[in-house]
């Protein structure tokens, strides 16, 4: 054993009838022969999630692997109780130390992505939270938004977490619940986590990705249970008196248009998105309209120099109770613009919009930045190629995409090119903010009108269960 490494326990047991010495080590690693010269090792905090007695033997409960996470158990047997309880109080002690939640409240949405989240559930995450002891609350969503009014009203000292088991959307309606509470400040110290169950999964795919880890439920059970956590910003959108929270992402334009309009073609399965993004493309849309910006440091050179915006960007309304938006000095930007014709506006707060769409790699979670990504003009054929580069984030490298960081953005979309009684869809986190006149299903009610909104990034307000990176 290397010198740096001292025992905080050693005891003799036996494993499987074969005699050795159980030993934990100050970093943490458990260590142990099984019938031969070969040492058994398990690391207490990536590998170890629990542990059982039952008379004299004890149970450690353990997920190893590397890109596939498998479920083990290693029993043993101390030579006497007073050993089993020694060794016990050790092994519980180091992981106690660790700060892992004991109690979660779980949202399982059994309508998002495939409709097997509730599947999902109990075969893979219910599972594991046992074998880490692990007391949980589960609450299947009923309806959209119901996941925002329990989070509204949530009594969250009795959790140590929330996890939603679904695509994006419920993690967007707990962090919107959350902003509209009295104790919004405590409640979103709150950690949240994320079980792909969904369409998109974005938000884990970016969490997991950023440690190297593969994006399945097992990974994402496993971040949540270790209990590390990061901050991540939260971009606050409003128009007049209506406000959305954003944590992954805005579009206008192509990528609306794929996203929302792809809808009606779900009978194909995944294959809709590569079907009606070639459709899109073929048939190209272009926008007018307007971006209006504060750029990040080393971005100051893009878009035309505007000077002070404060006269157009309408401050935030009051709000009765909840949180009230970032506090920001509009006056002492330097603000820019970028003008229309666009094909394409993206604004991004995480680098993956979904499992397979890198949209903004040079993304961070409480940077206190978004990501603008924007294409005004692109020949077909250029941009076919681009989409196919969506999935490692090489379309931010061509001549054709304008991408940079900024803090605040204020987005006057206009008609479409050519059709000037049509305009474009604008979505947020998978929620349509605006339909335009013309648009598929315009006729359905949307949270804001086809105008000018903007948009503020507040930074690490909220608080997500990561891997370790």
């Amino acid at each position: 054993m290397d010198q740096q490494q001292h025992s905080i326990v050693s005891d003799e047991v036996s494993v499987n009838g074969f005699k050795t010495s159980l030993t934990l080590t100050t970093d943490g690693i458990l260590r142990w022969s099984d019938r031969g010269p070969h040492l058994r090792q398990l690391s207490v905090e990536k590998e170890v999630v629990g542990f059982s007695t039952s008379g004299r033997l004890m149970t450690v409960r353990a997920l190893v692997g590397q890109r596939s996470l498998v479920r083990k158990r290693f029993v043993f047997e101390p030579v006497s109780d007073d050993s089993l309880r020694n060794l016990c109080d050790k092994i519980q002690g180091y992981i106690h130390s660790l700060g892992r939640p004991k109690k979660l409240f779980i949202f399982v949405n059994p309508f998002g992505g495939k409709k097997s989240a509730s599947k999902l559930f109990t075969n893979e995450v219910k599972p594991i939270l046992e074998d880490a002891n692990i007391e949980f609350t589960v609450q299947e969503t009923k309806y959209q938004l119901h996941a925002k009014e329990v989070a509204r009203s949530l009594d969250l000292t009795k959790y140590d977490g929330i996890i939603c088991v679904s695509g994006d959307g419920i993690l967007v309606e707990v962090v919107n619940g959350l902003l509209e509470r009295e104790d919004w400040a405590a409640a979103l110290k709150t950690p949240l986590g994320v079980i792909p169950a969904g369409t998109g999964n974005g938000m884990i795919k970016s969490l997991l990705d950023s440690a190297g880890e593969p994006c399945t439920p097992a990974h994402a059970v496993l971040a949540a249970i270790r209990g590390h956590k990061r901050s991540l910003d939260v971009a606050t959108i409003w128009q007049g008196e209506t406000v959305f929270f954003s944590v992954l992402m805005l579009a206008w334009g192509l990528v609306s248009d794929i996203d929302i309009e792809s809808e009606k073609y779900r009978w194909m399965g995944s294959a809709r998105i590569e079907f009606y993004a070639l459709k899109r493309i073929l048939q190209l849309r272009k926008y007018n309209g307007s971006i209006r910006f504060v750029p990040a440091p080393g971005f100051e050179n893009v878009g035309e120099e505007i000077g002070s915006c404060v006269d157009s960007m309408e401050p935030l309304k009051p709000r009765p109770h909840g949180y009230q938006g970032p506090k920001v000095d509009f006056k002492s930007f330097n603000w820019r613009q970028l003008n229309g014709p666009f094909v394409s506006v993206w604004l991004h707060n995480v680098p993956w919009g979904a499992e397979h769409t890198m949209a903004a790699p040079d993304a961070k979670f409480e940077d206190g930045y978004l990501d603008l990504i924007v294409m005004r003009k692109c020949p077909k054929l250029a941009l076919i190629s681009l989409m196919s580069k969506l999935n490692n984030g090489g379309h931010v490298k061509s001549p054709y995409v304008v991408y940079i960081k900024v803090k605040a953005v204020i987005l006057e979309p206009g008609l479409r090119v050519g059709k000037s009684t049509k305009g474009g869809i604008i979505d947020s986190d998978g929620e349509v903010l605006a339909r335009g006149k013309g648009t598929y299903k315009s006729n359905l009610k949307s949270l804001m009108v086809y105008d000018k909104l903007q948009v503020v990034v507040d930074q690490g307000l909220a608080t997500l269960f990561t891997p370790p990176v």
